[in-house]
Order: structure tokens, then C-alpha cells, then sequence
């Protein structure tokens, strides 16, 4: 069992190591964490929390996908982030000891990990370079959200529906790749109605810039898809 549990903390250590928050961090000041991380395993449709509940820590996501919703008094939702493999979320309620302010429900059977807000605390509270190496992970973190923030508010429904799509788009022309998520709940991440969605989703087809069928995506020119879409080709 002893090396059953070495295994798991080492598996999640590395898990760890790829968040911004912990990425510069040393390995050796990320068992700790590891050690006081508990993984999840939830099926689709599980509610992992909902808003008002207390925040005691923040989970990052193996494989799978998240919806993090705000939620109405009448019980409309309005998605403000799908939270795709290797992202987290609620590092910023944690730190401000606040409670959560959105619903967050699984789309697909779902690995996450929750790290536990005391233990990252300890590991903090032992030195200035650990947080100093976790602000800067956040201000880069804070920046990607600000980025998201002026996509989704700036741009038009052409330019948001073809910057998601390219944004989950795997890099290969012609090659099928799948988004695991409903059309209704892409149209409301990107503040579209689902019909808008469907008749963008239709014109992309018609000049023969994507392929759809039901969840599989199709990029067949990408770079008159940007262009469509008034977008900079920003690949490195």
C-alpha cells in the first residue's frame, strides 16, 4: 500500500506541475500539495459544487469537461467558462475566502483534482518564494481570463463561435476531432442564441471552411477560417 499511495502522490504531482499556479515550483515543494490533493471521479452530470458553497479548496481538471454556470432565481443558466483537461478553477475564491459564485456540473465522466486549501496554505506560509513563484503562475493565469474576457465582449458572434472552435481544434486540417459538449451549451458560453449558432455553424459549412457532424468538427482551411473571422493567426 505504501507504494501504492508513493505512486498516486507522485501521478499527482505531475498532474500538478502543469497548472500555472504551481508550474514554477519546484517538485519537491509540490509533494506537499500533492499529498493533501484528493482526486475526484465524477460521472456526467454530476454537480461537483453549487454557488453559496464554501470554497475550501480548488480543483483541476485530468480529463473530462466542466460547465460553470450562473444560475437564476427561475433556474436559467448562463455558462461562463467550459473548463477543458489541464485547466483549474476557483483558485481566486480560495484565496479571498469567499464562497463559490457559480454552479459548477460535469459534461462527460470527468478526473479531477481537488487541492486542499490548508495544505497549499502550509506550503506558503514557509517561505516568500513559493508565493512569489504562485502570484506570478496567477498574474499569468488573470491574463489568459482578461484575454477571454475581451474576446467574448469585443468580438462578434462570427468572430467568438470561429476563436472557440480554433481554440479547441487540435492543429490537423481535414482531421475530425470532437468538442464533447452540447450545441446549447457552446451558445451559451459564447452569449449566441442556439439558433445564431446553428446558422453560423451553417455558413462555415457552406463555404466549405468546417465539417460538422453532430459532435465532430472538421477544420478544412484555417487559414481562411481566421480570415473569415477577422482573426490573427496567433500560432508560434
Amino acid at each position: 500500500m505504501q507504494g501504492e499511495g508513493a505512486g498516486r502522490w507522485k501521478r499527482i504531482q505531475a498532474h500538478l506541475a502543469h497548472l500555472p499556479i504551481f508550474k514554477e515550483l519546484p517538485l519537491e515543494q509540490l509533494e506537499p500539495i500533492a499529498k493533501g490533493t484528493q482526486e475526484v471521479h465524477a460521472l456526467r452530470g454530476t454537480t461537483l459544487f453549487r454557488s453559496g458553497d464554501p470554497c475550501v479548496g480548488f480543483h483541476m481538471l485530468v480529463y473530462g469537461r466542466v460547465k460553470l454556470v450562473f444560475v437564476s432565481s427561475s433556474g436559467a443558466e448562463r455558462v461562463v467558462r467550459l473548463v477543458g483537461p489541464g485547466e483549474g478553477f476557483g483558485e481566486a475564491l480560495m484565496f479571498m475566502g469567499r464562497n463559490y459564485i457559480v454552479t459548477a456540473q460535469t459534461l462527460v465522466d470527468s478526473l479531477l483534482l481537488h487541492i486542499n486549501k490548508d495544505a497549499l496554505m502550509e506550503q506558503l506560509d514557509k517561505g516568500s518564494d513559493v508565493a512569489r513563484l504562485m502570484l506570478a503562475g496567477l498574474s499569468e493565469r488573470l491574463y489568459r481570463l482578461m484575454g477571454e474576457l475581451e474576446a467574448y465582449t469585443l468580438h462578434n458572434g462570427v468572430q467568438r463561435l470561429v476563436g472557440y472552435l480554433l481554440q479547441e481544434w487540435p492543429g490537423e486540417e481535414g482531421v475530425p476531432f470532437r468538442i464533447d459538449v452540447g450545441k446549447s451549451v457552446i451558445a451559451s458560453r459564447l452569449n449566441l442564441t442556439p439558433e445564431h449558432l446553428s446558422r453560423t455553424l451553417r455558413d462555415l459549412m457552406d463555404r466549405d471552411l468546417i465539417r460538422v457532424q453532430r459532435r465532430n468538427f472538421t477544420i478544412l482551411d484555417s487559414a481562411a477560417l481566421r480570415q473569415y473571422g477577422a482573426l490573427p493567426d496567433t500560432r508560434e
